[in-house]
């Protein structure tokens, strides 16, 4: 049992090399396109640094009173990996290994509310396992279905409160920079609700594709006005 009356002893150790790992399917097949989404935008715009790690259902471990407990969000950010990524194959432990992640997001692929669990014996539910275990500042709950996104944020006490969003219905993460929202669109043959980046000015942050089309409509305005006056564009 975890304890309950009292703050939990938590330690940073190695998980141990014969832990077995949970070896579950995917929840959704949606889920790993959410996931590489948002890498991929952070990448391009250059908001993701050579020591930053983004783990898709990927074990994130503490150990509280002695048990070692496994959490593996659908997606996340850590800022800085201190160690050789070759010890972080099978697992990463915050403070050991490098930073908290700076966002946690969980994609709900069904209705059983683990997502919410503030369960505090063991195993410990996720509300609780982010909040008062790896104490994450930002915890982001995300269903695709509808496109509603809950963002929790830990404030000065250490509990999570609701953020708001603003009149886009994005939410400003300061550890980022960054805004954080849902977007209704096409990519990889999949229409619906995505999470996106936008930048302190508003700007959309671009996935590959959308750069490739832009400058594609670049490239064809300029030769239009090249062929109105009169010169043909090389091809």
């Amino acid at each position: 049992m975890l304890a309950t009356s009292s703050r939990p002893t938590v330690t940073w150790e190695k998980l141990p090399d014969d832990f077995v790992l949970p070896d579950d399917p995917v929840d959704n097949i949606n889920q790993p396109a959410l996931a590489a989404a948002l890498t991929e935008s952070l990448q391009l715009a250059g908001r993701l640094p050579e020591t930053a790690l983004t783990p898709t259902n990927y074990g994130i471990c503490a150990t509280i009173d002695g048990q070692i407990i496994v959490k593996a969000p659908d997606w996340a950010f850590i800022p800085q990996v201190r160690v050789d990524r070759e010890q972080i194959v099978r697992s990463y432990t915050p403070r050991l290994h490098g930073d908290i992640p700076t966002i946690v997001l969980e994609f709900l692929s069904d209705t059983d509310g683990g997502e919410y669990s503030a369960k505090q014996t063991y195993p410990p539910g996720k509300f609780f396992f982010y909040e008062q275990i790896l104490q994450v500042p930002n915890y982001g709950i995300f269903d695709p279905a509808t496109g509603k996104l809950e963002l929790y944020r830990l404030d000065a006490s250490g509990q999570y409160r609701l953020a708001s969003a603003d009149e886009q219905g994005r939410v400003w993460l300061p550890e980022m920079q960054l805004f954080l929202g849902v977007w209704q669109g096409v990519r990889e043959n999949r229409s619906g609700y995505w999470l996106r980046w936008w930048d302190e000015a508003g700007n959309l942050l671009l996935w590959g594709t959308e750069q490739v089309a832009l400058e594609r409509q670049r490239v064809e305005r300029l030769a239009a006005q090249l062929r109105a006056a009169g010169i043909e564009p090389e091809v």
